[in-house]
């Protein structure tokens, strides 16, 4: 067992291969969180890790926790660190959780009752979690605490994946009363850490340049990460990581926090007056209560913790590693990903059957795998004003039918994927006429539009049903492949008119539950499409549509210079084979900047590669260097998407990137350099390569002879930056890329 109970102290020691979590009951039956970090011995004397200073100004007090750990009768519950506090009886931090009561208070207080284990981890049902298949690993501990007031039952879910470090909560609510209660937070987790010295690395931005980390110290108060659109958002990322001021890629303290959750969220950091630092993660409890009638439970999204010794990259691939073996759809987690073609780019609204089928025989001629049909082919869709809800075929546009056009990919064997956008619908559309009702709007208010488009609700159980047989209609007369799942605004005028007064606060936690809903019944019943997630590209990355799509368009800005950026910053809390990453067009549609075809597909191969371009409009040079990249990246597709991924710059002043991905058994590696700007009279350039086995020996495109790994790894390797000496004293040109292969002799 790695969950380690000693029945007489009731301590709770939760051991991984690396690291140790460990809490205990107090004699007054509350909870009190010890340690969390590395791995260290379970022992039966905790007086280390229990002791505290006691002050004598604070003046509110509770029963003595244990007989004689401390040399005070009594203990103060503004200094303890908690597992899961409430607000009221002295602990005046931001609590876990807050219950009202039918008389009005909000003071509670959670005693402990029990505790369950088992081996194993099962799935939650109606949302996205974690699971254990081979379920031989993974130990669940469920510590039950009561209410007494209440009659309220709160279980505090711990799973623990020894093998990645990777520690997993959420928590059951039950109204064991006769009356109903209202539940107005109810956090997933709450950590209470020892100190402050701390750096706050989040992953912030906007549409088009989504998940930029930033990095600040911990001050005193209040810093928060959160959601407020009802989707995880591009503005700010459910993960985020708390690191000690010396950690870099390479080594130091890390821990690491994510919500398996796609609406909205509330990650907080709070340091108190005396240095410590507590970490709550959930559901945004701003515009969010839940009512529990008698024998009604709440359950809340999962949350994960992990923690690293090693630096960054070693919890980035700690976290990959996890989610493959225990988050993403297993039918796909070690599956290799189709090269696509999406016709966006290409086509736009201005579809025909000749066009797409002309642009998809070139896709084949070139390597491609899979053609994904954007926007545009259903209803009478001919711009962003119209037809969003009617989901079959724009007869205008393609007379002979959706079914034909698959029938026509597939003869080319050619996979064939499509465009929805199930959560919108537009007022000029034949589902709106028959289905006004289920407009999400407020009463006596005119809704709010957001991109010519307005949002299903789908707190209501006939929206979900409805989309569901649409979509299987056109799935089955496709034989659809993939799936990619759009959502371009964000809602506002939440209200439903299907819910009960006393329940409009449950609205967002309930639309999101119809989403997974829908997506559980269309995974369920086609193991074989694959989905891929977006949201105005990068605007719902999280580890809840992950269950579902394991792969996610990472952002619509595909210029392979903000690509650096953006997918340098998701690698921290994703993994390369959930980011969709391709080639456009140069001038790119976004920024105008033009790069090569080279810089596009180097960058655009740390990922689910593809193009978004028109293949008709390109030379024959252009096409041979096309094959060219398919070729390799076929070639080396599993390193790329299932790869260990290395960030080789320690700090980056966004003038350079260095990243690896290293194949399990160390006999391959791919380096990536990027350069964004040229530099005159530059420095030497060498990169030190990671996690190569030092007594083996490789070799190096473009470099003569032959390297052992420690040579790589210690000496470096420098890298050549000018023309072939034509002038030494540029580094080349803006804009440069090298792919280097690293080859075991």
């Amino acid at each position: 067992m790695a969950i380690h109970i000693d029945e007489k102290e009731k301590v709770f020691h939760l051991e991984m291969a690396h690291s140790s979590y460990i809490f205990r009951v107090l004699n007054n039956a509350e909870l009190q969180h010890l340690y969390y970090g590395r791995k260290i011995q379970a022992k039966v004397n905790l007086a280390n890790l229990a002791n505290y200073t006691p002050r004598n100004f604070e003046l509110f007090t509770a029963a003595a926790p244990d007989n004689g750990l401390d040399e005070f009768n009594q203990y103060q519950p503004a200094l303890i660190a908690n597992e899961y506090a409430s607000y009221g009886r002295g602990d005046f931090r931001h609590p876990a959780y807050q219950v009202k009561l039918p008389n009005g208070s909000r003071i509670t207080q959670l005693k402990y009752q029990g505790y369950e284990y088992k081996r194993g981890k099962t799935r939650i049902d109606n949302l996205p979690s974690t699971f254990d298949d081979e379920g031989d690993k993974a130990e669940q501990l469920t510590i039950i605490l009561k209410e007494q007031q209440l009659n309220l039952i709160v279980k505090l879910n711990y799973t623990i994946f020894p093998d990645q470090d990777v520690l997993v909560r959420n928590v059951q609510f039950s109204n064991c009363s006769n009356e109903k209660i209202e539940l107005l937070q109810a956090m997933s987790l709450q950590l209470d850490l020892p100190d402050s010295n701390f750096d706050l690395i989040q992953f912030a931005g906007a549409w088009l340049r989504e998940r930029y980390p930033y990095r600040q110290h911990l001050h005193m108060g209040i810093q928060m990460v959160d959601s407020l659109r009802y989707a995880s958002s591009p503005q700010q990322n459910p993960f985020f990581m708390l690191a000690r001021p010396a950690t870099i890629e390479s080594h130091g303290d890390v821990y690491a926090f994510n919500l398996i959750y796609s609406g909205n969220f509330q990650n907080m950091i709070e340091v108190d007056h005396y240095a410590t630092t507590r970490v709550t993660v959930g559901i945004n409890p701003f515009e969010s209560a839940f009512v529990l009638a008698p024998n009604e439970s709440f359950v809340t999204p999962e949350a994960l913790l992990s923690f690293s010794s090693q630096g960054l990259n070693a919890m980035s691939q700690q976290l990959a590693a996890f989610y493959q073996k225990h988050l993403v759809n297993p039918n796909f987690s070690y599956k290799q990903r189709p090269i696509v073609l999406n016709s966006w780019e290409a086509m736009t609204y201005e579809l025909s059957t000749e066009k797409i089928l002309t642009l998809a025989k070139e896709a084949k001629e070139v390597g491609i795998e899979l053609f994904v049909l954007d926007d545009g082919w259903f209803g009478h869709r001919n711009d962003d004003t119209s037809a969003l809800g009617d989901w079959f075929t724009n007869e205008e546009r393609i007379p002979e039918g959706i079914s034909y056009l698959a029938k026509e990919m597939h003869k080319l064997g050619l996979q064939f994927g499509l465009w929805f956008e199930p959560e919108m619908i537009s007022l000029d559309s034949e589902l709106y006429r028959k289905h006004s009702e289920w407009l999400i709007k407020t009463p006596k208010m005119e809704p709010a539009v957001g991109r010519n488009q307005y949002v299903l609700d789908f707190t209501r159980a006939e929206v979900v049903e409805y989309l569901f047989n649409v979509m299987c209609k056109v799935i089955d007369e496709t034989q659809l492949d993939y799936i990619k799942w759009d959502m371009n605004r964000h809602i506002a005028d939440a209200y439903s008119s299907d819910l009960e007064p006393e329940r409009q606060l449950e609205f967002g936690h309930r639309y999101i539950l119809g989403v997974y809903k829908l997506f559980e019944k269309l995974t369920s019943k086609y193991k074989q499409v694959l989905f891929e997630s977006c949201s105005s590209g990068g605007g719902r990355f999280d580890l809840g549509m992950m269950y579902y799509a394991p792969q996610a368009w990472t952002s619509d800005d595909t210029d392979p210079i903000e690509r650096l950026k953006i997918q340098q910053g998701t690698s921290y809390g994703y993994s390369l084979s959930m980011m969709g990453t391709h080639v456009s067009a140069s001038p790119n549609q976004q920024s105008g900047r033009r790069t090569s075809l080279q810089t596009r597909a180097n960058v655009a191969y740390f990922g689910d590669f593809g193009y978004e371009l028109d293949l008709l409009k390109l030379s024959e040079t252009e096409i041979a260097e096309i094959r060219q990249q398919i070729d390799f990246y076929k070639k080396y597709r599993a390193i790329f998407q299932q790869g260990a991924f290395y960030r080789l710059n320690e700090k980056t002043d966004g003038n350079e990137f260095v990243w690896q991905v290293l194949a399990p058994d160390k006999t391959l590696a791919i380096v990536l350099y990027a350069q964004v700007l040229a530099n005159v009279n530059p420095s030497n350039k060498r990169i030190y390569l990671q996690g190569l086995d030092a007594k083996k020996q490789y070799q190096v495109t473009g470099y003569d002879g032959k390297f052992y790994g420690d040579e790589l790894m210690y000496a470096g390797l420098a890298i050549k930056l000018s023309d072939e000496m034509a002038n030494p004293i540029v580094s080349t040109k803006d804009f440069l890329t090298q792919l280097l292969v690293v080859q075991e002799i």
